[in-house]
């Protein structure tokens, strides 16, 4: 009951509608903690795709050439930089090139 606090009417109220409730909650807090990282890994890499064709080279380009180089850069670092810090993601691109 003390999960269903806060829950509209008879979910906060009834104990086996407020046990539902809150199992059904629970089972989505589940999946989305999964749906979550893959939603920011699909940010970041259009993040990085849109800052890395405004250089004239693509996302996939991008991301063999930095493997290839071996610099160990991850998506995020790598769209944060696209978005905050243009001219380090430029230098991290006129690098790889």
């Amino acid at each position: 009951m003390n999960l269903a606090k806060g829950y509209w009417g008879s979910r906060s109220k009834v104990y086996t509608i407020a046990k539902n409730t809150v199992e059904k909650g629970l089972q989505y807090a589940y999946r989305d903690r999964k749906t979550k990282k893959r939603e920011f890994r699909a940010l970041w890499i259009q993040r990085i795709n849109a800052g890395a064709r405004q250089h004239g080279i693509s996302y996939s380009q991008l991301m063999g050439k930095l493997a290839a180089k071996e610099i160990g850069l991850n998506r995020k670092v790598l769209a944060d930089l696209a978005m905050n810090n243009p001219d380090a993601f430029k230098a991290i691109i006129d690098a790889v090139k």
